[in-house]
């Protein structure tokens, strides 16, 4: 090793010298000396304590990008390869990413994947490991160095798409290359409107579904994001064909016969996500559950175009649904014989109909339908429900017709209230979180799934309407407690339509007001003056508790996801508060840390001291820069940022609600601020609650233990059930 060049005691020349040493945070710490030395290698740094003990060796991003930029290049197969995995490793670190883009190493490797796989094309027989091995090295580094978005998307040409959906398009193909080509791929279509038009050039859902039925669920969740960013990214006029079809019809020609081909693929798509993904025999990762989720949103947001159309009272074909509806409901034998019967008469037994039916409007029921939402959507429900119900539908017309008016549940004003409720809950028309991975399983067992929804949810808002003995002027309460039903039943997530219904059985009103009950017992609220002023005593010391558990929990630390445009695995970085509470932790991690991160592993550091404020939402810096990501409701409701000295921050969306909130509480605590989220309200209820309870306990003469009850021994044997009913 060289002789010393340099000793540097000084941080910001450090820096002028491209050396990336705040990563070793020694800014803080003047004892340690820095050093830098000349090697083989390039310029190392040294650090060394004053006693003279190694600690650590950093090498300089900018000679380290050139060497591998010069090494990639060798003629020596071995010497190729080792240097490309070396650049998939480091890619991931944004300084050295500067360094290498700099050197137009972006140029390159796309020239590699084009031109290059060719040329050891005819070494593959001969040495396919190899190959493969360069190949996934190569697309890792291409797709590390462009998750920064240093580097535009439209920069790549043709051909280089075409090579990577060949990649995709080719079976037998090493899944790590699969797998980083479906990510480009789905990059290229979320970053660019004009590689979307090509890339969906290239794939077709023909050549993604054997994708689905293999048995790597990494493959298979790649598979669906691609197929979810086509549907994302679609024109608005081709988004409402159907979920599927959608992707299909973009590039398979404008043959008429190709429209029957689509349809099926749709179909078979969606049997085979249900048979191969959801009922496989293996767990849904969290990730895999993201895309089936946003694949049930685009899905739904079909219905927003519906949702919102208007109905037309003069549009004949409009109005002949309607037609349809009565027709099907009251026997055509009814209806005069056009020879017969009087224009005034026919008008008088449409009306009377029309009642029955239990639309709004009698004369000219197409005015019910103006209102957005539902729109049309609401009248296409009810013709699926009398023409693929139709005993269901005549049954509950001819009921409600033959009670008394007041009694009678009209059932186009609830199909209509029904399908805006529906329509609420799903949250049709709106963008899907990037946080959320609450899909529905029964929603993948049916081509027609809102529809059956809908069906299933109108037979029993006619139930609940009779077991509460409703009349018209209960018709807000019915659809409050149909809402509360429907609600309960998903959140145990069915698997299928059947077992939603079966869900819904046993959640009659009967029992909705048993559980309402149970709820307002467990909730008992104490207005009386005593209680209030006891409440208001013991809520400072209350809210004191809930703040060293926040504290605490920043202490532990959490870990959040690095949020981008293509994906959301890979990305980890780890936040934690000192034990001191003076200095916050924060650094870049592989994976998803199993346990607390360690202090020492965390490279960067922001005293608490320098925080000047924190914000949420709307205010965040992160959160103004465009796009569809930031534009999403859910992640503005996750996002915060910290803001220390000028213009800089440090930006954080967290993985759920209760960690924007335990972050949020815990940082205003560090500042000296109030804490004003709702979990903190919601604790601050339940502890006063608990805490007046026990100090109005009846204790006279009862003596209470200084330690807690001892552990029972463990049963002989375990041959016996415990009826927990």
């Amino acid at each position: 090793m060289g002789s010393v060049r340099k000793a540097v005691n000084s941080h910001h020349e450090i820096n002028s010298h491209c050396l990336k040493v705040e990563s070793l945070g020694l800014e803080t710490f003047p004892w340690y000396r820095v050093c830098i030395w000349s090697c083989a290698f390039g310029l190392c740094i040294f650090v060394f304590q004053r006693n003279g003990s190694f600690l650590s060796v950093v090498v300089s991003s900018a000679q380290n990008a050139q060497q591998l930029h010069e090494r990639i290049q060798s003629s020596s197969m071995d010497a190729k390869l080792e240097a490309l995995k070396d650049l998939a490793s480091l890619s991931r670190d944004v300084t050295f990413a500067q360094e290498f883009i700099n050197l137009d190493g972006i140029s390159l490797l796309t020239q590699m994947v084009e031109s290059g796989t060719e040329r050891y094309q005819k070494l593959q027989k001969i040495m396919k490991p190899c190959f493969g091995d360069m190949l996934s090295f190569t697309l890792t580094a291409f797709v590390e160095l462009m998750d920064h978005g240093i580097v535009s998307w439209d920069t790549f040409s043709v051909a280089f798409i075409k090579k990577i959906a060949s990649f995709v398009n080719k079976s037998g193909m090493d899944i790590s290359i699969l797998q980083r080509s479906l990510a480009i791929l789905e990059s290229m279509v979320l970053n660019s409107h004009d590689l979307y038009q090509k890339v969906a050039q290239e794939i077709t859902i023909g050549q993604l579904i054997p994708h689905l039925q293999g048995t790597d669920q990494e493959i298979q969740t790649y598979t669906i994001a691609v197929i979810n960013a086509l549907f994302l990214k679609a024109p608005d006029e081709r988004r409402q064909v159907s979920c599927i079809s959608l992707v299909l019809r973009l590039y398979s020609g404008l043959a008429i016969f190709r429209e029957m081909a689509n349809i099926l693929a749709q179909k078979q798509l969606r049997s085979i996500i249900l048979t191969h993904v959801i009922r496989a025999q293996r767990a849904i990762n969290n990730e895999m559950a993201h895309q089936l989720y946003v694949l049930q949103v685009l899905t739904f947001n079909l219905l927003e175009d519906r949702m919102m159309t208007k109905m037309d009272p003069q549009d004949q074909a409009q109005r002949d649904i309607i037609f349809e509806l009565r027709r099907i409901a009251f026997d055509a034998e009814s209806e005069p014989n056009n020879s017969s019967g009087s224009m005034e008469k026919r008008k008088s037994m449409y009306t009377r109909d029309y009642k029955k039916l239990g639309f709004i409007n009698h004369v000219n029921p197409a005015m019910d339908f103006t209102q957005t939402p539902p729109g049309m959507l609401a009248l296409d429900n009810m013709l699926y429900f009398a023409k693929h119900h139709q005993d269901a539908y005549i049954r509950i017309v001819l009921e409600n017709s033959s009670r008394e008016d007041k009694h009678e549940c009209p059932f186009g004003r609830s199909s209509i209230e029904l399908t805006k409720m529906l329509c609420e809950i799903l949250k049709v028309g709106e963008l899907p979180s990037e946080t959320c991975n609450d899909f529905h399983p029964m929603f993948f067992t049916h081509d027609r799934s809102f529809e059956e929804f809908f069906c299933i949810c109108i037979q029993l808002l006619n139930k609940t309407w009779k077991e509460m003995r409703a009349t018209s002027e209960d018709f807000n309460k019915v659809m409050q407690v149909v809402k509360e039903q429907v609600m309960r039943a998903l959140t145990t997530k069915p698997s299928s339509l059947d077992q939603f219904k079966c869900k819904l059985q046993n959640l009659s009103y009967t029992e909705i007001l048993k559980i309402r009950q149970s709820e307002r017992m467990n909730q008992e609220d104490f207005q009386s003056r005593p209680i209030l002023e006891l409440k208001e005593k013991i809520q400072p010391e209350i809210l004191e508790l809930i703040k060293q558990q926040r504290l605490n929990r920043l202490v532990e630390g959490t870990c959040f996801r690095k949020l981008n445009c293509r994906r959301r695995q890979d990305k980890f970085w780890y936040c934690r508060l000192s034990p001191n509470h003076k200095v916050l932790h924060y650094g870049d991690l592989e994976e998803s840390p199993q346990g607390e991160v360690p202090h020492d592993s965390l490279q960067d550091k922001l005293p608490v001291a320098d925080i000047k404020a924190v914000v949420t939402g709307k205010d965040c810096p992160h959160m103004k820069e465009k796009g569809a990501l930031k534009q999403n409701k859910e992640v503005l409701e996750l996002a915060f940022s910290i803001l220390y000295d000028s213009n800089c921050q440090l930006n954080f969306i967290a993985p759920d609600k209760h960690e924007y909130c335990i972050w949020t509480d815990g940082l205003n605590a560090l500042l000296g601020k109030d804490m004003m989220s709702e979990l903190t309200r919601n604790d601050l209820d339940t502890l006063l609650s608990m805490e007046i309870k026990l100090r109005l306990l009846d204790l006279e003469n009862i003596q209470i233990p200084d330690a807690p009850p001892p552990i029972p021994k463990e049963p002989s044997n375990y041959d016996f059930v415990y009826d927990c009913n």
